[in-house]
């Protein structure tokens, strides 16, 4: 096969497989209704259960279920006939897939859950196989062909298979009121999880890490304390510990530039070069919201004020280690 009739089998798989998705939206009717409301008031967990490369589907559906707020797991078949059953509660709903209709590993397990009066959904390609006759819920998702041109390795079927099981898990998901907060809650190690969890407070620099100096302070001491703390930057405070203001290696920069001789820096005090009312945020507020302030006035710190003193900063590079921006 040349370049062109590799891309050319390519294409034809996808037009097959999209085809496959499209074929499911004539049936999305009462049937679909049904599962959804049925997932939704499922008093347990949805277990989720398949074989071979339905199996497969099963695991990406369950873990998009439990990551959009609906509590599932996968259950093996062969390892539910050697103890997993135990896992599964008169609560529980299941979602069974197969596209024969007919696995005999998930036969097998019929009869307890029917002791159970477990309810189950089939995603079948034969709604009116063992399997389908006895799900109370038979959602129809069989394919004209596969994408295989030996029309034996699953593809088409099982794209369709997943791409309803998603549905499933957004309009669940929609039906729930999920919000992006609910989302991040599964996901803290994600990105969107630190952007909507992780907070000011979290990450900011507290007690003897931040850099401080009394108003009266020689620039000698403000330098000294900029560079120990290692932030670019000092807070200014009254000997009571009040709150006064902030120097920048960005104010030094901006003195140095407006005098002739940058020894005269020396003889000024901190108050002097400091930089009153500067921006604050604060402690409860959201890490992302730090780095919009940051990114809207071009500044890398921000100070957390607190009955008139400074309790806290947090530094641009601290956002970044974590993996707020």
């Amino acid at each position: 096969m040349n370049s062109e009739d590799l891309i050319r089998q390519a294409q034809r798989v996808l037009e097959i497989e999209a085809q496959a998705i499209s074929g499911l939206l004539p049936r999305l009717g009462n049937e679909f209704i049904q599962a959804v409301n049925l997932l939704y008031s499922c008093q347990g967990k949805v277990v989720v259960t398949g074989m071979g490369k339905s199996g497969h589907i099963g695991q990406k559906i369950s873990a998009t279920l439990s990551s959009t707020g609906t509590p599932t797991f996968f259950l093996h078949p062969g390892e539910g006939k050697h103890g997993d059953l135990g896992m599964v509660t008169r609560q529980d709903v299941m979602i069974i897939i197969s596209n024969s209709g007919e696995t005999e590993e998930i036969i097998d397990l019929l009869p307890f859950f029917k002791r159970l009066n477990v309810s189950l959904i089939s995603l079948t390609g034969k709604p009116q196989s063992t399997i389908g006759k006895v799900s109370q819920v038979v959602i129809d998702v069989s394919v004209k062909e596969e994408a295989c041109p030996l029309q034996l390795a699953p593809t088409a079927s099982t794209t369709a298979t997943l791409a309803m099981g998603d549905a499933l898990a957004i309009v669940l998901l929609q039906k729930r009121g999920f919000k992006e907060q609910d989302f991040a809650l599964f996901h803290p190690g994600g990105i969107l999880g630190r952007r909507l969890l992780l907070k000011v407070e979290d990450v900011m620099h507290t007690g003897e890490q931040i850099p401080r100096v009394f108003e009266n302070a020689p620039m000698k001491d403000a330098l000294m304390e900029i560079t120990s703390k290692k932030l670019g930057v000092t807070t200014v405070t009254s000997p009571s510990g009040e709150f006064k203001g902030i120097i920048t290696d960005g104010d030094l920069r901006r003195w140095l530039e407006r005098i002739d001789h940058g020894q005269e820096l020396f003889n000024q005090k901190a108050k002097d070069i400091m930089t009153q009312n500067p921006k604050t945020i604060d402690r409860d507020a959201l890490a992302a919201q730090a780095v919009l302030l940051m990114e809207k006035f071009s500044i890398t710190s921000l100070i957390i004020v607190v009955g008139g003193k400074a309790l806290g900063i947090v530094h641009l590079h601290d956002l970044l280690k974590r993996g707020v921006v």
